[in-house]
């Protein structure tokens, strides 16, 4: 039995001769193909889940940040301009009054008609 032990190859179970010689492989079949990089309908492919990177959370928030920022100052500038078009069209309505009251006053000092028109 310690035989046995320090010679593994006992171990074994004896083999023919025809299994010792190397067998003839098989011809490889086609290889398997390779599917292309963008997938043929995105919507039933999940996309690849990757793990929660802190150090994304930085950009994420600097982005953030300067989104604000800019909505900011976008919407300082859309108050600005706000305020411009009001007071252009309080000017363009006081034009317009004027206008209306000096045609007015023309009115009432017109005399009328020496013969009126007959009514039908």
């Amino acid at each position: 039995m310690v035989e046995q032990l320090e010679n593994p190859s006992s171990l074994l179970p004896p083999s023919d001769p025809q299994e010792s010689q190397p067998k003839p492989q098989p011809p490889p079949s086609d290889p398997i193909p390779i599917p292309p990089s963008q997938p043929s309908d995105p919507a039933t492919t999940p996309p690849p889940r990757t793990g929660f990177n802190p150090s994304r959370m930085i950009g994420i928030i600097r982005r953030k940040a300067m989104i604000k920022d800019l909505a900011a100052i976008y919407h300082a500038e859309c108050l600005a301009y706000c305020q411009e078009l009001l007071e252009l069209q309080k000017k363009v309505e006081e034009s317009l009054i004027d206008a209306k009251t000096a045609e007015d006053s023309r009115r009432e000092t017109m005399r009328p008609p020496k013969r009126m028109k007959k009514a039908r």
